[in-house]
């Protein structure tokens, strides 16, 4: 008997020819995502120090190119931005350090007189009767909880010590990076303009242009208004006899500037606090002092000094914050305004723009229109800029295209 013959092609399954590369291409871009995973985790705190890099150096540039106009050279009119901008973040540090300290050592050695005028004012207020002798005893205790807590604290100041030296180390990098991006910006912009069309070369500088003398003009009208709130706050505080009235200042100054919407409040507070346990009346003219200041600076000196600059709309600076905390923390939230003036003088420069119909719907009132006018005035200003860095472009050109040929 003779079986028939066995055909394999009935039964058995082959692979499609694409199944073997697919494969092998799906296991190797999962090995090269988990490896760009990996270099990004490890690069990231590189990459912050980075974008830090660039916002600095795109604020500072306009005062070096001023300085270099008048003859200085780029390093050393940077150098000079530099220190300058460093010297008072340090004066805000030292002063707040001091401000700080002073008050926990003042809190500390009389601990007593305020304990017993918090119990009085309890017992005074709300009808109770606890003893003032018997919580300064269980302050004092050794072994007692607060006790134990400021004992606990040890390692925290070893930590805390630890952290300010490594925040330390960032700065020094963020401004070593600042440094070469500024000083030889020139350079930089040749080397990656020499790789486009010219075209294209025309579009990169004037988006490079634009994001300089936005971002540093954002910073430049935020540094003066802090500097005037400090000034007015500083003449009230050193009136009325408030400790430590220079670093109180300095903190209403910068933190109700460049922290946005809840940036004026959170500054008050610390000043309203320590005036607050020297005198109720003086804390109330404190108060009263920065409620009008606020509404003087609104409507007098902010329309004023960010006429030529540009006027961030709050709740663009505020959703910008807080999508910048989310991402980076406080970096974040700081670069989240900068990066915000920056996109939206960008957005602003983009696509035709045309006549508004008449509509209910778009009625402007009076402080709107004024609003309308001054991002007007500003984007004429900033049109009027980019002309003439054309126009000295083209000389520039010129220049070296006849140098060129006596060469």
């Amino acid at each position: 008997m003779t079986g028939q013959r066995f055909d394999r092609r009935a039964t058995d399954r082959t692979l499609p020819r694409w199944a073997v590369p697919a494969i092998l291409i799906f296991w190797f871009g999962f090995l090269m995502t988990f490896i760009a995973r990996h270099v990004f985790h490890r690069l990231s705190g590189l990459l912050v120090l980075l974008l830090v890099s660039v916002f600095v150096a795109l604020a500072i540039e306009p005062g070096v190119n001023k300085l270099a106009a008048r003859g200085w050279r780029r390093g050393t009119a940077t150098s000079a931005i530099l220190f300058g901008v460093l010297g008072v973040f340090m004066l805000f540090v030292v002063a707040i350090g001091t401000l700080v300290g002073t008050q926990i050592a003042d809190l500390l050695s009389q601990s007593d007189v305020y304990i017993t005028d918090t119990v009085d004012w309890l017992n005074s207020t709300f009808g109770t009767t606890i003893d003032p002798q018997d919580v300064i005893d269980e302050f004092n205790d050794p072994d007692g909880r607060v006790q134990q807590f400021i004992q606990s604290q040890g390692d925290e100041a070893v930590r805390l010590s630890l952290t300010a030296v490594t925040v330390i180390f960032q700065g020094l990098s963020v401004l070593l990076f600042t440094y070469y991006l500024v000083a030889d910006g020139p350079r930089l912009r040749r080397a990656i303009c020499s790789r486009l069309r010219p075209s294209r070369q025309e579009q990169v500088l004037q988006a490079w242009d634009l994001a300089i003398n936005k971002t540093g003009g954002y910073l430049y009208s935020r540094a003066l208004l802090a500097l005037l709130s400090a000034l007015s706050h500083w003449v009230v505080f050193q009136a009325l006899g408030t400790q430590a009235p220079i670093a109180l200042a300095l903190w209403v100054g910068l933190v109700s500037q460049f922290l946005p919407v809840v940036g004026t409040y959170l500054a008050g507070i610390l000043p309203l606090l320590i005036t607050l346990l020297d005198s109720p009346v003086n804390a109330a003219i404190v108060l009263t002092f920065i409620i009008v200041y606020q509404q003087i600076e609104n409507y007098v000196f902010a329309p004023r000094i960010t006429a030529r600059t540009m006027e961030l709309h709050p709740a663009v600076a505020f959703g910008a914050a807080l999508g910048g905390a989310a991402l980076l923390g406080a970096v974040g939230a700081i670069l989240a305004l900068p990066g915000a003036a920056m996109a939206q003088a960008l957005a602003s420069n983009w696509g035709r723009r045309y006549d508004i119909v008449d509509n209910h719907l778009t009625t402007l009132t009076k402080s709107g229109k004024r609003r309308l006018e001054r991002q007007t005035a500003a984007g004429e200003v900033a049109d009027d800029g980019d002309t003439n860095a054309d126009a000295d472009g083209d000389t520039d050109s010129g220049g070296e295209i006849e140098s060129e040929g006596a060469r």
